[in-house]
């Protein structure tokens, strides 16, 4: 039986993990239990040694604790304290989660994926903030020991070495989500959006109504992570259609004109947009068209609905678990769907 101060050792906080440190804190004990450094009836620290000892609240350490009761994994005695009182948990998936960014369409792909696992992997979650450097030094501090890498590799700048730094992982354990990153060697498994063929087929189906305007406008930032493949898709698009069509890099300062159509990919851009319309005489679906990428729920009531291009984020999140639970190497495309509505 270990000893308390033995059992502060298989437990590891990161500050600089997006996870709770209430999940932190379980996870590293169910971990612990399914490689056989906690057994059966092993005694755990207090609430006042844990909060000591990791410098987390009470509260942190009482909902830790308390999700580990829920799971059946954890008992109390009055007075005794807290005590492993089944070890007999199911091998524990160890999930790396890598994302760019928090977004609300990020949440979604979250959300999924972890009620898809439904408490059967313990998921260590970091961001970058698009940042390449940050990207390499999270990878290469992981260690071997997770059953799974999932990451997102969206960069502003650095990211045609994004491969070196996948290529050192194991591809057995490597899930690539939202986009491909040319040069990963080896099979792997990726759940994601095909840039260029998403944006042509979009449009393409929105054509109908683009042709009751005279000019495409999709506004693609001078230093954004957004792959250059959608520009490619949407200029492949304005030659085969004969569209006229045009990329500008910022909304902000740009004349509005009658019988245009714009395309935002970023949601601050949606908003100084419709802020500019509503400064001027310009109908949104009548004088001027507004297409949005990635679909949210208020989308469907601003401007009486805009219209939008988007990856089914749901969908994404569970494939990737089906992928997890299902142990298979697949790449599988998520493609876009297009909700027409009254801004166009």
């Amino acid at each position: 039986m270990l000893d308390k101060q033995q059992i502060h050792t298989l437990i590891k906080l990161d500050d600089h993990s997006a996870t709770p440190k209430y999940q932190q804190l379980a996870n590293a004990i169910v971990h612990a239990i399914s490689t056989g450094k906690l057994v059966k009836n092993d005694v755990l620290p207090s609430i006042n040694e844990l909060s000591f000892e990791f410098e987390i609240s009470r509260d942190t350490a009482e909902k830790g604790y308390r999700h580990l009761k829920n799971l059946g994994i954890l008992g109390s005695v009055p007075g005794k304290g807290f005590y492993i009182k089944d070890a007999a948990v199911n091998p524990q998936l160890k999930i790396f989660l890598l994302f760019n960014k928090l977004s609300a369409h990020k949440k979604i792909i979250y959300d999924a994926l972890v009620a898809r696992l439904e408490q059967q992997a313990a998921i260590d979650f970091y961001i970058y903030n698009n940042d390449y450097a940050l990207f390499k030094k999270l990878i290469l501090n992981a260690g071997t020991t997770y059953t799974h890498y999932i990451t997102i590799p969206h960069f502003m700048e650095g990211g045609e070495h994004a491969h070196e730094i996948l290529n050192t992982l194991d591809k057995n354990k490597l899930i690539l989500l939202d986009k491909l990153v040319p040069g990963v060697s080896g099979n792997f498994a990726a759940v994601y959006e095909n840039f260029e063929q998403d944006i042509y087929q979009a449009l393409e189906q929105a054509l109908g109504r683009l042709q009751r305007y005279q000019k495409l406008k999709i506004i693609f930032p001078e230093h954004t992570y957004f792959p250059q493949e959608i520009v490619t898709g949407f200029n492949r698009f304005c030659k085969h259609y004969q569209v006229a069509g045009q990329v500008i890099s910022e909304i902000a300062g740009s004349q509005l004109a009658r019988g245009d159509v714009f395309i935002t990919l970023l949601e601050n851009d949606l908003v100084t947009l419709i802020e500019q319309l509503l400064h001027s005489r310009l109908v949104p679906g009548r004088d001027v068209g507004v297409i949005s990428y990635n679909e949210t729920p208020l989308k469907r009531i601003i401007l009486n609905g805009i219209t939008t291009f988007s990856t089914d984020f749901q969908q994404m999140g569970e494939t990737v678990a089906d992928l997890i639970l299902h142990p298979q190497i697949n790449q599988v495309a998520i493609p876009f769907s297009v909700n027409l509505r009254p801004s166009l």
